[in-house]
């Protein structure tokens, strides 16, 4: 499991956003978003540089 922190991340589009954006590179990715405490853990067979980028495509900011 890996965990992002991510800024901009504030209601249920941005967690459809960020899940479709990881599940288009790996369909069985497992994607979980806490907007309280501003994460994503993703377990999914991409690298962490590669989900970063995809969340940062969305429009984020990965920090």
């Amino acid at each position: 499991m890996q965990v992002f922190n991510v800024e901009g991340m504030t209601c249920g589009h941005c967690v459809r956003a960020v899940t479709q954006a990881v599940q288009s590179q790996d369909p069985a990715a497992e994607v979980k978003v806490d907007l309280a405490a501003k994460q994503v853990s993703v377990q999914s067979q991409l690298s962490a540089e590669v989900i970063a980028g995809l969340i940062r495509e969305e429009g984020y900011t990965v920090v």
